[in-house]
């Protein structure tokens, strides 16, 4: 009798690890062809996975559209620098004098075509449109070709000021570390955007009243606001006589930073 319940015992025995060892020999194959069952997910994790991502991106979108607010501000930073290098070639050429006018017609040329030989880039036959410094990445309007206004400020004998249409000595400046010479041209509906050298607003280029200035609440086509007053945060970026460039805030930015004599 008991050889029999041995024999009976070792059967059940032989046949659970039959079993085990096919069960174990299918996953060993599964896992050697790739082929297993994953166990799918219900609708609340699925849920809860776009809900964490639809988190983060509201946590990173913020950040990323600064960072991408900063980089543009570091490219038209680089931009008037490439400029001020343009006029201090000027300057070197024609006897320390500098071009303070957008005026144009006959033999006379705005400031940023009379940099043409002095810049960086080439431009393509003589057109300063292919000339990529002359435009901010942060300007709204993309057809912009001229970005910046020049300084054509010139004090009259009054107190008041009116327009320099003719280049000045670097010499004559009393303060260049604090004169602007460049800044972001502003935007607006009263402001022309600049397609060709030969457009007739292109003579607004340039600053030489208080109603140009950046907290100037004057939208007139002549006397209206032409220096940008929230292009870069809350102001705009301009080169300075010495060449250096930097970031004037809007309330801050006044007549004696665009005037000669001090």
């Amino acid at each position: 009798m008991a050889n029999v319940v041995e024999i009976w015992y070792s059967s059940v025995m032989a046949e659970t690890y039959l079993r085990q060892l096919d069960g174990d020999t299918k996953r060993l194959a599964g896992r050697a062809t790739g082929v297993c069952r994953l166990q799918g997910f219900t609708l609340i994790e699925l849920l809860v996975v776009i809900a964490i991502i639809a988190l983060l991106m509201g946590i990173l979108m913020p950040a990323l559209q600064r960072v991408k607010k900063q980089s543009k501000g570091v490219v038209c930073k680089s931009n008037l620098k490439q400029i001020g290098l343009a006029a201090n070639f000027y300057a070197d050429h024609y006897d320390l004098y500098i071009p303070r006018s957008a005026e144009w017609g006959g033999d006379i040329k705005p400031w940023f075509q009379l940099f043409m030989p002095f810049i960086a880039q080439k431009p393509v036959n003589d057109d300063y449109r292919s000339v990529d410094i002359f435009r901010c990445p942060s300007y709204p309007d993309r057809e912009q070709t001229v970005c910046y206004v020049v300084n054509g400020w010139r004090n009259t004998n009054d107190g008041g000021s009116s327009m320099q249409r003719i280049a000045t000595k670097l010499t004559a400046c009393a303060r260049p570390a604090s004169t602007i010479y460049l800044a972001d041209n502003e935007d607006g509906p009263w402001r022309t955007i600049i397609k060709k050298a030969t457009d007739r607003d292109v003579t607004r280029c340039d600053v030489f009243r208080e109603s140009h200035l950046p907290m100037s609440e004057d939208h007139g086509i002549t006397s209206g606001r032409r220096v940008a007053r929230a292009r870069h945060r809350n102001g705009c970026n301009s080169l300075h006589l010495d060449l250096h460039v930097g970031w004037t805030a809007a309330k801050d930015m006044a007549a004696e930073m665009w005037s000669f004599q001090r």
